[in-house]
């Protein structure tokens, strides 16, 4: 594999390190997609990722702060949500989700927590010629990830939005969050169930095993409905599986991390070198 695919550049005293914190975090693909990034923006830099369980996540957020040369942090789950609580100041986007998935060291040493996981979703969708614009949309899970992609959901012009998550109450925090900002959408706290709409995206870790359940029943899955799962490895879930052998279009995980790398690396202030 050659530098242009992901594998970093010589590393030496001057590299700044970059990190992704999870808890599992074999199945990201944020190391190949930024290390790439970092060589076509010819910047001596490194992204590699860190297993910390939830009881540990604290103790990493402090090493960051007190590494010098340590830049940036991704957050993925199931720490999206708590690591807002280890920061200094949360960006607009954060603050409205309630998780954040992108820590930046200020020049003072400050943290700044932002959540780019909505923007992701949207951009990777329509790098893949989907638009939500007047569609029915089913969220599985209001998790950190979920909350995200729910609010841009909701921002992209979708004229239904109906939310599920296994904890019932913060499915209702989610609904009553969206119709507060999007007036006049039809939001609602529904089942998980294909039935009714154009558009399901599955927000939940149920899928990363091949022998998990489908996190949603597809029984009555329209014919003209698109399927989308944020999970990354595997690509295609049990649930895109599923839905591509009922003959519904389907997009994958990784597009979501695609559609944010340029927005978290200007968010890094990680600039092309010349």
């Amino acid at each position: 594999m050659t530098a242009a695919q992901g594998v970093p550049g010589p590393l030496s005293g001057s590299t700044r390190l970059y990190a992704i914190v999870g808890d599992p975090i074999a199945q990201v693909a944020s190391p190949q997609l930024f290390n790439t990034a970092f060589r076509k923006r010819c910047v001596d830099a490194v992204l590699v990722p860190l297993h910390a369980a939830p009881g540990a996540l604290r103790l990493v957020i402090d090493s960051f702060r007190a590494i010098r040369n340590f830049d940036g942090l991704i957050v993925t789950v199931p720490h999206k949500i708590a690591a807002t609580e280890w920061v200094d100041e949360l960006g607009p986007r954060a603050r409205l989700t309630g998780a954040l998935n992108t820590i930046r060291k200020g020049d003072d040493g400050r943290l700044i927590g932002e959540n780019f996981d909505g923007e992701g979703f949207i951009r990777g969708l329509a790098s893949r010629g989907h638009t939500l614009t007047g569609r029915r949309v089913l969220v599985i899970g209001a998790g950190g990830a979920g909350c995200a992609v729910a609010h841009a959901i909701a921002a992209a012009g979708a004229e239904a939005i109906g939310l599920f998550d296994i904890e019932a109450r913060r499915a209702q925090v989610l609904v009553d969050g969206i119709k507060a900002r999007q007036l006049g959408i039809d939001v609602f706290e529904g089942k998980p169930e294909a039935a009714g709409f154009d558009v399901i995206v599955n927000c939940t870790s149920i899928g990363m095993r091949t022998d998990d359940p489908l996190p949603v029943d597809l029984t009555h899955l329209a014919s003209h409905a698109l399927v989308a799962d944020i999970i990354l490895k595997p690509v295609m879930t049990p649930l895109l599986l599923a839905a591509q052998a009922r003959g519904c279009a389907t997009h994958q995980g990784p597009a979501m991390l695609e559609g944010q790398i340029d927005a978290v690396l200007d968010f890094f202030a990680v600039r092309t070198q010349t």
